[in-house]
């Protein structure tokens, strides 16, 4: 089970460095190639880490297996305790910043990267756990049980990340909550247009995009009419 949690935690090091450049490329702004701008990239992240947690839980789960079939033996269980208390806090403290940063910013991948971290918490407390159990009961087996619960909750955790960042790729509409602001808005100005359709919404990194038709009365100036555009356009940021 701490073997499982060094191989978790040696993963998230190299997911965190694919974050680290991820998040510095969405932030580049628009360019000639990519009008749209670089906030993709980290969806794209963000998959790669979930592959990354995936395939993690399912190897530590082979292992766990195979420690289950040789009969080892634990121990040294209490340098174990020691360090799965160290780990234990130092996830919360990293998981707490990540999220916080994650919302500031309104990153995909930070996200990511905190969610997998927070997982950290939950499967470190677990394997602590097992580890005063085994140290009170002498019962080996608990570890490899241990690390097969700790294996799929990691898992889980890939999945939730896994569809958080395919429903981006695939341009997703907003969040309901934030289409009603949206939709709220333009009928805000109703006594001034003759209607609007085909709002549609999507998410690339932290930016996101609206489109709609606007339907302005027939005697309204274009002058008049650009300007109403603009200030949909405003309020709507």
């Amino acid at each position: 089970s701490i073997t499982a949690q060094a191989v978790d935690s040696f993963l998230d090091l190299f997911a965190v460095s694919i974050t680290a450049f991820a998040v510095r490329i969405a932030d580049e702004p628009a360019d000639k190639e990519h009008p749209f701008g670089h906030g993709k990239v980290e969806g794209i992240a963000a998959i790669i880490q979930s592959i990354l947690i995936f395939t993690a839980g399912g190897w530590i789960i082979y292992s766990a297996i195979e420690r289950i079939q040789s009969g080892a033996g634990i121990e040294m269980s209490e340098a174990g305790i020691a360090v799965m208390l160290v780990s234990v806090l130092a996830s919360i403290l990293l998981s707490r910043h990540l999220m916080k940063v994650s919302r500031s910013t309104d990153s995909l991948a930070l996200e990511a990267s905190a969610q997998n971290i927070n997982a950290d918490i939950y499967s470190a407390a677990g394997v602590l756990v097992a580890m005063i159990l085994i140290r009170i009961t002498g019962y080996s087996i608990i570890d490899p049980i241990v690390g097969i619960g700790v294996s799929f909750f990691i898992m889980k955790t890939a999945v939730s990340v896994l569809k958080k960042s395919f429903a981006e790729l695939i341009d997703r509409q907003l969040p309901e909550e934030e289409e009603e602001i949206i939709v709220s808005t333009i009928e805000e100005h109703t006594t001034q247009l003759a209607g609007y359709h085909k709002v549609r919404t999507r998410k690339a990194g932290n930016q996101r995009f609206v489109d709609l038709h606007l339907l302005l009365p027939k005697n309204m100036s274009l002058e008049d009419a650009h300007n109403m555009a603009d200030h949909i356009e405003h309020d709507i940021e």
